[in-house]
């Protein structure tokens, strides 16, 4: 054990403990989760640039680190499935009218794919504008092993119909998806949840009695899941910490500088799509300035820990609480973009990598083949994965589709992390803005029981 690491340890704890210290006074949980990660991302520099990348000292104080990171993602991770099941129940027995669901989850559907076909033009200009070309990249060993795992995930994702997707949504066993078993295990249970809350409300329209025992069942066990996530939520300033210290220490400096292109293409068409959220809450009159004060935590979360899915939690209460977004349309908004429909991962990445292939395999980039790419996106976009790596699931599906290879997918894999820390906080935003647009058009249609 070297003077370093426990040095390393030593600096941690002060950072872990200023963070305790502030909650313990005035300070909102937005500033500390700001301290948070300003304060972990100083710390993961230091790292780096002091004893290098990937060395034994970095490596044995990220193992330590991590503890605190992967607790508080586990944590996250284990209230993901309860929270979307017994708040897609709650969610059906509020609405007023059944029918109401579906114009609900139109809406929601219908705003994600939409804004996932203008995020992949804005892909699809950026690639070109600057001259993206995957024939320009280097293959090293990690790469090469990169694809050769690829081409195997390539078998099972490229040879699923898009009719066997659809029927892959509708859960044989609820237990396995319970258990997260399937990349489409969310959507799973949303559907599973809609069904039984459905049930749970022709059955209290039906007898009174029952009725009011169901209702007074599921709010009192909303209510238990909804004070755990409060107390995990809480937990988020020292989990931002640890998360951004890996993310900076952990990342090649050498591969970043060398694919620096293709990571300024992507953050400029990100930070875009974000001006273009900024418009669309815009034109529904929505308080842009307090919108984003609002949702900055869910946001800090999302770029953190690169996972849609665990930020599912946070996104509702910010919805519900934050946003008085109606329960039915925050709970769909966030279970539905965390898997369909995201703007950075099954948008934007995706539509980069085809242009880039595109010249290789003698395509010519016009209005049909971006057509044709526009279509394939929004199909696609359905059922990805909303965790880590949902962008490498999007590109291995869109890319076979258009008759490309994936060799490229793990070219990019030295520089993936960074770029999909601000993709997973665009999906994030993305599904946060559908909620907002539902609202404005469905509002009185999705007003809650009181």
């Amino acid at each position: 054990m070297s003077a370093s690491f426990i040095l390393n340890l030593i600096i941690f704890a002060a950072l872990f403990f200023m963070l305790v210290w502030l909650g313990k006074g005035e300070s909102s949980l937005s500033r500390r989760v700001l301290i948070g990660l300003m304060a972990g991302s100083l710390f993961g520099f230091y790292l780096q640039l002091v004893f290098g990348f990937d060395t034994a000292v970095v490596q044995s104080t990220l193992e330590w680190t991590n503890v605190i990171g992967n607790v508080y993602v586990n944590l996250l991770l284990l209230i993901i499935m309860p929270l979307i099941l017994i708040t897609m129940i709650a969610a059906v027995l509020k609405v007023e009218e059944i029918k109401s669901l579906g114009s609900i989850g139109g809406t929601v559907v219908g705003m994600l794919i939409l804004t996932t076909m203008i995020a992949a033009l804005l892909g699809i200009l950026m690639a070109t504008v600057f001259g993206l070309n995957a024939g320009d990249l280097n293959i090293g060993v990690q790469e090469m092993a990169k694809a050769e795992e690829l081409a195997l995930r390539q078998v099972s994702v490229a040879d699923l119909t898009i009719a066997e997707l659809i029927v892959s949504f509708v859960p044989s066993n609820i237990f396995q998806d319970l258990s997260g078993g399937r990349d489409v295990s969310i959507i799973a249970v949303v559907i599973f949840g809609l069904l039984f809350g459905i049930a749970a409300l022709l059955v209290s329209e039906e007898n009174q009695t029952h009725g009011e025992r169901i209702r007074s069942f599921v709010d009192t066990t909303q209510a238990v899941v909804m004070r755990f996530v409060k107390l995990v939520i809480n937990l988020t300033p020292y989990g931002v910490l640890a998360l951004m210290t890996r993310v900076i220490a952990g990342s090649d400096g050498n591969a970043i500088l060398t694919l620096i292109s293709f990571v300024i293409a992507s953050y400029i068409a990100i930070v875009i799509m974000f001006g273009v959220h900024t418009i669309i809450l815009g034109l529904i009159g929505t308080n842009v300035p307090s919108y984003f004060r609002k949702v900055w935590p869910v946001l800090t979360f999302a770029f953190a820990t690169r996972s849609s899915a665990a930020s599912i939690p946070l996104s509702i209460r910010a919805q519900i609480e934050e946003l008085k977004i109606p329960a039915p349309i925050a709970n769909i908004a966030a279970s539905f973009g965390a898997t369909i429909g995201q703007n950075g991962c099954a948008g934007i990445y995706p539509a980069m990598l085809a242009v880039m292939v595109a010249p290789n395999m003698g395509v010519e980039i016009d209005v049909g083949f971006i057509a044709s790419l526009l279509l394939i996106i929004a199909i696609g976009s359905f059922g990805i994965a909303g965790v880590g790596g949902g962008a490498t699931n999007a590109a291995l599906v869109v890319l076979p589709a258009m008759g490309f290879p994936v060799t490229v997918v793990a070219l990019l894999i030295s520089i993936e992390p960074l770029i999909d820390m601000a993709r997973t906080a665009l999906n994030v935003n993305g599904a946060i803005t559908a909620g907002m647009v539902t609202k404005r058009l469905l509002g009185r249609k999705a007003a809650v029981a009181t």
